[in-house]
């Protein structure tokens, strides 16, 4: 399994914008299906956005449609989360997780799907 490692976390006001960075190592990561989760204190880990591993499908969970992007960049190993329009309830620490999969049709939202997980990085939205 890779090793994944988060960045670019942190606060930001309101309607605000932050750019999510998960590199990985270890691994073909071109072979890899990711996600990115998100928990917020007392909550479960939800599912945010997930690219399959050739980029060609992506999937979003309504509550970050239209304002959240995921992407990937195969050469540099590393998958993004563009975040716009950031609102008070996208606080949370942000988790990116892989999987070793050649499925191209679906994203599974499901985390216990995932092997890899890197260690979380923290968004606070201040209002």
């Amino acid at each position: 399994q890779v090793q994944l490692v988060e960045s670019g976390g942190g606060l930001v006001q309101a309607g605000g914008s932050l750019r999510l960075s998960c590199a990985a190592s270890g691994g073909t990561f071109s072979n890899y299906a990711m996600t990115w989760f998100r928990q917020a204190p007392g909550k479960e880990r939800e599912f945010v956005a997930g690219i399959t591993y050739s980029g060609g499908v992506t999937d979003y969970s309504n509550s970050v449609k239209g304002r959240f992007t995921i992407s990937r960049d195969n050469a540099k190993n590393t998958v993004y989360l563009q975040m716009n329009s950031l609102k008070p309830e996208d606080t949370a620490v942000y988790y990116c997780a892989a999987e070793r999969s050649r499925n191209n049709w679906y994203v599974v939202p499901n985390p216990d799907t995932y092997g890899s997980w890197g260690q979380g990085t923290q968004v606070t939205v201040s209002s």
